[in-house]
């Protein structure tokens, strides 16, 4: 109380359950009476404070009244206070803008003529937020142009036909656009010696009476001893948390007409080789005849794609999420190789892993591919 305030200058702020305000004295005088303190809570409306202005016989008193939370195209209407007619010099226009202490101390530093700004706090005040935004404007001036492209986009040919996307072409465009906008994906390939595991295959399907063994089950069956011993790579990424799976349970992603589906090879590490050639085989048939149970297709922790029957050398998988890896395989080929310091012909393969790098570093990538390729080289663990 006994304290001079100017026009504008700020008096106070309100807290409401929506805004911090701070409020501004609407008149020139002296604050004579404090009616609410500090820390005190009053309804919108009611008068914090009297303020007596000067120059008139019974001076009226101007009181600060709370304010609604501010909009910022309906600047608040201060309570009415007889106005005596001008006698002085108008005052500069300068002067009559009405802003922050803060905001005058930024455009006063800056250099920045307020008259130059418009004002979104109450009543049209200029605050730090218009003086930043001022700032920015200006930045964004003065920035070049960057150059514009030689050519535009060709236009999409006028006959061309529109086809509606079916609902699982639908499913696969979300689910792979979502992984590649939000998994960091890295890419490791190794080069396998595919030579015994040919042989052993052969062996192994020369019984006529049993389900044939494909590389893909073999490849299956490497991949879930890796994991098993790389539990890392069977884990998924799960708001800043790891979380690791127990069960191995390995997708194999099988082509249909209208896209893909990865049924799922539950438990793939206790399982035999030749129980894991015979649930592929019947989850694939499943598959193409658009039988598969929820339970066929979900629950992966890995996913194994391999375009080897297409004569693909090499190629780079997305990964399906939640997991955090998936493995690439292209064809087994007759390439020659340096053994002995002899060239000697070896049947080859190429197998890329695909990895999330918020879980997999590139050294727990290699050396899971690693043990992916020492299984294949060596298929007797396989057995």
């Amino acid at each position: 109380e006994g304290d001079t305030v100017d026009k504008g200058q700020i008096i106070a702020e309100i807290e409401t359950d929506k805004a911090n305000v701070e409020m501004e004295a609407f008149e020139q005088g002296v604050i004579s009476k404090i009616l609410v303190h500090e820390g005190e809570a009053v309804p919108v409306g009611q008068p914090i404070a009297v303020i007596e202005t000067a120059g008139a016989a019974a001076p009226p008193e101007a009181q600060a009244v709370i304010p609604e939370a501010p909009a910022p195209a309906q600047p608040e209407a201060p309570e009415e206070v007889p106005q005596e007619p001008p006698a002085e010099a108008a005052v500069p226009e300068e002067e009559r803008i009405m802003a922050s202490p803060l905001a005058r101390r930024m455009s006063e530093e800056r250099g920045i003529d307020l008259s130059k700004i418009h004002g979104t706090g109450p009543n049209g005040r200029i605050t730090e937020t218009d003086i930043e935004d001022f700032l920015k404007a200006e930045k964004k001036e003065e920035a070049p142009t960057p150059p514009r492209p030689a050519e535009e986009a060709a236009p999409i040919p006028a006959e061309a036909e529109e086809q509606e996307l079916s609902r699982m072409r639908k499913t696969i465009a979300e689910r792979m656009a979502k992984s590649k906008q939000t998994i960091p994906h890295f890419y490791v390939t190794a080069d396998v010696a595919m030579d015994w595991a040919a042989r052993t295959r052969e062996e192994l399907n020369a019984h006529e009476d049993q389900v044939k063994i494909s590389f893909t089950d073999m490849i299956i069956k490497a991949a879930a001893l890796a994991l098993k011993e790389f539990p890392q790579v069977n884990s998924s990424f799960h708001e800043d948390k790891l979380l690791v799976h127990k069960n191995i349970n390995v997708g194999l992603a099988v082509a249909l007409p209208d896209g893909l589906v990865a049924p799922v090879v539950h438990n793939a590490d206790s399982m035999p080789l030749r129980q894991i050639a015979a649930e592929t085989k019947e989850l694939a048939k499943r598959a193409r005849e658009n039988t598969l149970t929820t339970t066929d297709y979900t629950g992966g922790t890995f996913t194994i794609s391999n375009l080897g029957m297409f004569d693909v050398e090499e190629f780079a998988a997305i990964i399906n999420p939640p997991e955090s890896a998936s493995i690439a395989v292209g064809t087994i080929r007759d390439m020659p190789v340096v053994e002995d310091d002899a060239i000697t012909i070896s049947k080859r393969m190429k197998m890329t892993i695909s990895a999330d790098h918020r879980v997999l570093d590139g050294a727990v990538a290699a050396q899971f591919l690693n043990k992916v390729k020492s299984c294949l080289e060596s298929p007797t663990n396989l057995l």
